[in-house]
C-alpha cells in the first residue's frame, strides 16, 4: 500500500508493500530520487592570491608518509602559532594537543590585522582556527588594559568578537566551542554567548556574540528604534567573523549581511575621521549616522533585483556610504579610511566562478584580504572510502538496506565510541519515508529535518552524539554541524547540487579520521556521477560545479550544440 502523503511529492519515498520485512525485493518499490539539479562540468579554475601553506604541509606529509595529512608538522605548537601558555593550556585541556595544518595556516595572519579569507575542507578545524587567536587578542588587550589603568575597566568589553552564523544550532556549537577553552579556575577565557531564535540578549555583555543575521538586526532596530545602543554595540565590535561565509553572502542571507557590513563600515569611518580631526565624533545623536542609516536601506531595496541566475546584482556590494547620493566602488572608498576592525571569512566551500558568487564577491570587496586555502577544498579527501551504486526502482530498497547494514556491522573501536551513520535525502517526505523503512526492518533511527521544532533537533543532535546509530536527515544536517566519528555517511538521495555534496560527505573524515561514502544514483545522475569520479581520480577540484541555476545536462547540451556546426562542415 502506497503512502498517500508522498504521492504527489516529486521527491519522495514511494512504497508499495505492507510490510517491508517480509517482501521479496521483487516486489518492493520505492522512487528515491528523481531528477536533481545536476552541475555543470568540472574543471579546474584559477584561484585569487592565496596561501599555499596548508596544502603544501598536507603534500608533503603524503609525501614523507610522516602524518594523515591533518595535523601540522611536529615542530608546529600552539606556543610556536603565537598562542599564549595560557590559551595553549586551555586548548590541551580540551584534548587539542597541537593544531591542525589549516589552523597553523591561518592563525598566524588572523593574529596581525588583516582581513582573512579561510577556505579549507569540511573537519579541518576552521572554528578554532578563528576563535584561537581572537581570543588570544582579547586576553592580550584585556591585560594590556587592566596593567595600564585598572580603575578605567568598563563593565562592558571594549573588544567584542561578533560571529555571524546562519542558523541556531551552528550558534550554539560556536559559542559551546568558546566557552569550553577554561583558565585554571574553571571559568571560561572569554564568556561567549548567543543571540539567535528565541534567546534574547544576553543580560552580562559577552565578549563573543555570536548572532544570526536577522536576529541582530532586530535587537539593533526593532528593539532599539531610538538608537541608544546602536552606535555603542558597533563602536565595540572589532573582530567580525562570518561562518559558512558561503551561504551569508549568497541568498536569503545576502542584504542581511551586506547591510550589516554597511553599518559596521561607516562606524570605522566615522572613528577614522575623529582621528584625523582630532576631534571625538559623539556616537548618540548622530545625524550623520541615522541618515547613513535610513538611506542605506532604501539603497538596498531599489537595487534588491535578482538577475536570471537568481542572484542579487553586483550594486548592492559596491555601495558604501549611500548618504553621499552615488554609489561608489567598495575599493575606492575602503582606501579612505584608517582601518579599525578585522573581518574573518570562514567557509568549506567558496565557489569563485563568477564574479556574484561567494568568493568573487569577497574578492571585489576585501581584495586585499590574505587567502587561506585548505588541501583538499573542493577536492576528493583520500581518507575518504567511496562506494558508488547505481539503483533502479527494484533495487533501491536493497541497496539502501544493505548500505546502512554495511556501516552497523564494521567494528567498534573503543576509543571513538559508538558507529555512526547518517542517511542523506533530498526531502523532509524523503527522510521520513527513509525512517519508515528503517524501523519497519528493524534497525532504529533518529530523524532531523527543518520541519522539526528546535527542541527537538537538539534533543535529537544529542542523542545521536552520545548514543550513536542511524541519523536519517536532510541537508540541515550537512552544514556546518560538529559530530564527532561520523563513520559512514549514505546519499539515500545524490546530493541536488556540488556544495550539498561537498557538505555532506564531509560530515565523515572529520579531524584526521577516516570514514566511507556511499551514494546510490540513478541513470538519471549517471553523467553527474562520471563527472564528479572524473575529478576525484584526476585530484581536480570541483569548483566550477558550483552553479544553483545552470544544470549539468544544459552545459552537455550547448557543448552538443558547439559540436553541431564542425560535424556539418565535415
Amino acid at each position: 500500500m502506497a503512502l498517500s502523503h508522498l504521492r504527489h511529492a516529486p521527491l519522495a519515498l514511494r512504497l508499495a508493500l505492507p510490510s517491508i520485512a517480509c517482501s521479496s525485493p521483487a516486489t518492493r518499490r520505492l522512487l528515491l530520487f528523481a531528477p536533481a539539479r545536476p552541475w555543470r562540468l568540472l574543471s579546474t579554475a584559477s584561484k585569487p592570491r592565496s596561501l599555499a601553506t596548508a596544502a603544501a604541509a598536507a603534500e608533503a606529509d603524503n609525501t614523507s608518509g610522516g602524518t594523515d595529512g591533518f595535523f601540522a608538522e611536529d615542530s608546529t605548537s600552539w606556543k610556536s602559532l603565537g598562542i599564549s601558555d595560557r590559551l595553549a593550556s586551555a586548548l590541551h585541556g580540551t584534548g587539542l594537543e597541537r593544531p591542525s595544518l589549516v589552523q597553523a595556516a591561518c592563525i598566524p595572519h588572523v593574529l596581525t590585522a588583516n582581513d582573512v579569507i579561510v577556505a579549507a575542507e569540511t573537519g579541518s578545524g576552521k572554528t578554532h582556527g578563528y576563535l584561537v587567536p581572537l581570543i588570544e587578542k582579547l586576553c592580550t588587550k584585556s591585560s594590556s588594559t587592566e596593567d595600564g589603568d585598572s580603575e578605567n575597566i568598563a563593565a562592558r568589553p571594549d573588544n567584542i568578537v561578533l560571529v555571524f552564523c546562519p542558523n541556531v544550532m551552528l550558534c550554539e556549537q560556536v559559542v559551546s566551542m568558546a566557552n569550553s577553552l577554561l583558565d585554571v579556575s574553571g571559568e571560561p577565557l572569554k564568556r561567549a554567548a548567543a543571540v539567535c531564535g528565541p534567546k534574547g540578549w544576553p543580560a552580562v555583555h559577552p565578549d563573543i556574540l555570536v548572532a544570526t543575521p536577522a536576529a541582530l538586526l532586530n535587537y539593533l532596530f526593532d528593539y532599539d528604534p531610538e538608537r541608544r545602543r546602536r552606535e555603542k554595540f558597533l563602536r565595540s565590535v572589532k573582530y567580525i567573523v562570518f561562518d559558512e561565509a558561503d551561504m551569508l553572502l549568497c541568498g536569503s542571507f545576502e542584504n542581511q549581511i551586506i547591510r550589516l557590513i554597511h553599518m559596521l563600515r561607516f562606524d570605522e569611518k566615522l572613528l577614522s575621521r575623529a582621528e584625523d580631526s582630532g576631534k571625538e565624533v559623539p556616537l548618540e545623536g548622530s545625524d550623520e549616522y541615522h541618515e547613513d542609516s535610513g538611506s542605506e536601506s532604501a539603497e538596498v531595496s531599489d537595487i534588491d533585483e535578482e538577475n536570471e541566475d537568481g542572484h542579487i546584482q553586483d550594486g548592492v556590494v559596491k555601495v558604501e556610504n549611500a548618504h553621499v547620493g552615488a554609489r561608489r566602488d567598495w575599493r575606492r572608498v575602503r582606501k579612505v579610511y584608517r582601518r579599525s576592525k578585522q573581518y574573518v571569512f570562514v567557509a568549506a566551500t567558496l565557489p569563485q566562478s563568477g564574479k556574484k558568487t561567494a568568493g568573487g564577491v569577497l574578492k571585489r570587496m576585501f581584495p586585499s584580504a590574505v587567502w587561506v586555502s585548505g588541501a583538499y577544498l573542493h577536492r576528493h579527501n583520500p581518507r575518504l572510502e567511496r562506494r558508488w551504486i547505481e539503483v533502479t526502482t527494484d533495487t533501491q530498497v536493497d541497496a539502501l538496506l544493505d548500505a546502512v547494514k554495511y556501516g552497523l556491522k564494521s567494528e567498534v573501536d573503543p576509543e571513538l565510541g559508538p558507529k555512526r551513520t547518517m542517511v542523506f535525502t533530498n526531502t523532509v517526505d524523503a527522510a521520513n519515508s527513509v525512517s519508515d523503512i528503517l524501523r519497519r526492518v528493524g534497525i532504529p533511527c533518529i530523524l532531523y529535518h527543518r520541519e522539526s521544532s528546535l527542541e527537538e533537533r537538539t534533543a535529537n543532535l544529542q542523542s545521536f552524539r552520545e548514543n550513536g546509530g542511524v541519523l536519517v536527515c536532510t541537508d540541515a544536517a550537512a552544514r556546518g554541524l560538529d559530530v564527532p566519528n561520523v563513520s559512514h555517511v549514505i546519499q539515500a538521495e545524490f546530493a541536488a547540487c556540488a556544495v550539498d555534496f561537498l557538505h555532506r560527505v564531509g560530515r565523515t573524515a572529520r579531524a584526521g579520521q577516516s570514514g566511507i561514502v556511499t551514494s546510490l544514483y540513478t541513470d538519471a545522475n549517471r553523467d553527474l556521477v562520471r563527472a564528479v569520479r572524473q575529478a576525484e581520480e584526476l585530484a581536480q577540484p570541483v569548483e566550477r560545479a558550483f552553479s544553483r541555476k545552470r544544470s549539468f545536462r544544459n552545459k552537455l547540451k550547448k557543448q552538443a550544440r558547439l559540436r553541431e556546426p564542425a560535424t556539418l562542415l565535415s
